[in-house]
């Protein structure tokens, strides 16, 4: 059986401490109006971190938390007490309301941002900075499993797990045990990559989805001009459901033909200061989904 979540991404929630976020309840809220029956948990520190207030806001709202991202910069060693203090906390969290995934996100680097899309210009690391960096990601993995969590990674524009080849070393060299896949169709396009294609080929090492289009005429823009991920999101790069370029009805077609089973959640990452109505776009999400089928 597969189910349909969202993300507080969707509402423009990409960092806990944004002033601009919308509470945290109106999220839940929303999300339940919207037909969701699960939700992420959002950045650590965004959702309440005591069980018992968010355990009956997710009640009352008739969600079940599905899991939560990592989203910080494993390329940096010097950042890596915040990799481990934001991995423990989204650890303990997930545990408590019984959630399964934990995702793993390598955040944007300065590195890399200007070269979105354009993975053959993208600088490399060298076999040293790669080996510590994945025995970072590995660590977190382990932490994550420890818990009796699945984990995926998921790759994201401008981070050092970006373009495909980088993501099949990763797997290639990271037991199946201990990483699987959180696989994000919008991702993969923007960065330069067939959706499809890549799920063909790993449909069984995929624990969980993320549902992401992307308008191909904003993506050409972004990519050309090296803008920003997060100005991108602004500029509306991350459309409707069903009205970018990944083929969704091809995904269900795979998804279903495995046995899939399990969460597929929606992620339209928008300025969360847009003039879009998040609800609305949420609401029309679902909508598209259940019109192809899920």
């Amino acid at each position: 059986m597969i189910r349909i979540g969202n993300a507080p991404c969707s509402w423009g929630v990409e960092f806990a401490d944004d002033p601009r976020n919308p509470s945290w309840r109106r999220v839940l809220s929303d999300c339940a109006a919207a037909g969701y029956k699960g939700i992420e948990l959002g950045p650590i520190g965004f959702m309440p971190e005591d069980p018992a207030i968010l355990g009956a806001a997710l009640a009352e709202n008739d969600l079940t938390l599905i899991g939560g991202v990592v989203f910080r910069p494993f390329h940096d060693p010097a950042a890596w007490d915040e990799v481990w203090d934001a991995a423990q906390r989204t650890c303990r969290a997930l545990v408590a309301h019984g959630a399964q995934h934990l995702v793993l996100i390598d955040s944007i680097s300065p590195r890399r941002a200007p070269t979105a899309g354009r993975a053959g210009e993208a600088e490399q690391m060298d076999a040293a900075e790669w080996q510590a960096f994945t025995d970072r990601i590995r660590a977190v993995a382990q932490l994550g499993v420890d818990h009796g969590l699945t984990v995926g990674i998921h790759a994201h524009a401008a981070g050092f797990i970006d373009f495909e080849p980088e993501l099949e070393r990763l797997l290639a060299e990271t037991d199946e045990a201990l990483l699987k896949i959180c696989f994000d169709t919008g991702h993969h396009s923007y960065a330069g990559f067939d959706p499809v294609a890549f799920m063909k080929r790993h449909i069984g090492r995929i624990s969980y989805m993320h549902f992401k289009d992307i308008d191909p005429v904003v993506k050409a823009r972004a990519v050309a001009n090296r803008t920003g991920f997060y100005d991108a999101c602004g500029q509306g790069i991350f459309c409707n459901l069903g009205k970018g370029d990944v083929d969704f009805a091809a995904v269900r077609d795979l998804l279903v033909g495995a046995g899939f089973e399990g969460w597929c959640t929606v992620e339209q990452d928008c300025d969360p200061a847009g003039a879009t109505s998040p609800v609305d776009d949420a609401r029309a999400n679902r909508d598209y989904l259940s019109s192809i089928g899920f």
